[in-house]
């Protein structure tokens, strides 16, 4: 699920990566489940993140939201199923979509067919940053600057739902 700008899965650096190549790297763990493969396109940089993600049929990536980052998402190859606040929908190859800060910009990226689906996820990058997981009642807060004892940030919190 993390990457330095939160993402559902994470990659080690690849050199010089290629958005049309199959060499994915060692693989991160993917607490959320959603499954897929990913590889960062920028290193972690101070201003933008990017990564490049595969999902094959039933791999997602986990509806989420950010308060710091503004994402934007470009369709490479696939026919992704795009569900939003606003409902679901199916992404044509080439599509661009930008998710703003706040529960407005909440997104879940998922394959539901039986091609590979393959995007792009870019965006801003701050830290600290903190992202909402509705469906999971979870959020994560981070930190990419190492703390005093030398470690980043990475805290996972349940959120209990508010009483009427």
């Amino acid at each position: 699920m993390t990457e330095d700008v939160l993402f559902v899965c994470k990659s080690a650096g690849m050199g010089d990566p290629n958005i049309w190549g199959d060499e994915w790297g060692e693989q991160q763990e993917d607490w959320s489940g959603g499954g897929g493969l990913a590889k960062r396109l920028v290193p972690s940089g101070p201003q933008l993140g990017a990564t490049l993600y595969e999902l094959e049929r039933g791999n997602f990536m986990i509806f989420h939201f950010h308060h710091g980052s503004e994402e934007l998402l470009v369709v490479l190859r696939g026919r992704p199923t795009l569900r939003t606040p606003a409902g679901e929908r199916q992404l044509e190859e080439g599509a661009v979509v930008h998710f703003p800060l706040g529960p407005d910009g909440a997104h879940e990226i998922r394959n539901d067919t039986d091609e590979p689906v393959r995007y792009i996820v870019a965006g801003t990058r701050v830290s600290p940053e903190v992202v909402e997981y509705p469906d999971l009642k979870q959020l994560t807060a981070q930190s990419r600057f190492p703390s005093q004892t030398g470690e980043r940030l990475f805290v996972i919190h349940d959120v209990k739902e508010q009483e009427a």
